[in-house]
């Protein structure tokens, strides 16, 4: 008697890659933190992003260390980047960029107190470690300083946000194109377009209804500029990752990875709302 056709193996089935129940939680939480400190305390707020800049560095700065030996100190890049951040808040713009030049003088001399060889690549991702992480951050001090800037902070949050989650649920349910797959095998074109989509409809409703004598049809340009920067610093933090041969910055974060894991998308769409932002509606 002939063997019974076998049933076909069922198609794998699509995989987030992480835990859901503990990212899920983790991101409430910080959203939680974010919220309270956000609407109840501005000088709170500009804590929480020091912190965050802080952290950020030390996962950066400890890659570079472990898998290229590179040596960019530490101790001046977290005391200038905290100052960065709050110069920004109490002095604007040109404080900002006055704490940015300090910074990048005090990892130069720091970095003298060490042998001569590996010098120039030490410095070197010192000052670039400055302007990713601090500098960039910077840009949501500065939205913070304007009169209805706790709004313009939650929109630029909100609109990032929703743009990464266009992204992936698009790209989960129908992506095929692969958008750069020597980067990051994972985003697709598909996923863009639902990140344009989502931020888009996201921007023209906060543009609406929370931001000071903002309009619908300023918030889709938004929202189509934070998909495009959020997309690229993505790519721009994977091309990162890929080249020092890890998956993740750090582990700080279950379900995320580390803090430069979720600030990939923050930091170069920060400067792309603070300026539309001050084009559209003013900096006060």
């Amino acid at each position: 008697m002939p063997d019974a056709p076998q049933p076909a193996p069922a198609p794998p089935k699509k995989s987030a890659g992480r835990d859901l129940s503990a990212a899920i939680g983790v991101g409430v939480g910080l959203g939680v933190v974010i919220l309270a400190s956000l609407f109840v305390v501005k000088a709170v707020f500009v804590g929480v992003i020091a912190v965050a800049v802080v952290v950020g560095l030390w996962e950066l700065t400890s890659r570079l260390r472990e898998r290229k030996e590179i040596k960019a100190p530490l101790v001046p890049l977290a005391l200038g980047g905290a100052a960065m951040v709050i110069a920004g808040y109490v002095r604007g713009a040109e404080g900002a960029w006055v704490a940015m030049a300090l910074t990048a003088l005090a990892v130069l001399v720091w970095r003298m107190t060490e042998p001569p060889e590996g010098y120039l690549k030490d410095v070197t991702a010192g000052v670039f470690a400055a302007f990713y992480v601090p500098f960039l951050a910077t840009f949501v001090a500065l939205m913070l300083t304007a009169d209805d800037g706790p709004w313009r902070v939650l929109t630029f949050l909100l609109l990032t946000v929703v743009s990464d989650t266009g992204a992936y649920a698009v790209g989960w349910r129908f992506g095929t194109h692969k958008l750069a797959p020597r980067i990051s095998p994972g985003k697709t074109r598909e996923g863009l377009l639902g990140a344009v989509s989502f931020a888009m409809v996201a921007g023209a409703l906060c543009m609406q209804f929370l931001i000071d004598g903002g309009a619908w049809w300023q918030g889709l340009l938004l929202g189509l500029a934070v998909a495009v920067s959020a997309t690229l610093g993505d790519l721009g933090e994977s091309m990162i990752k890929r080249d020092l041969g890890i998956k993740d910055m750090g582990t700080l974060l279950p379900g995320h990875g580390g803090i430069m894991d979720r600030l990939d998308s923050l930091l170069p769409t920060a400067p792309v709302v603070w300026l539309l932002m001050v084009a559209f509606v003013g900096s006060s």
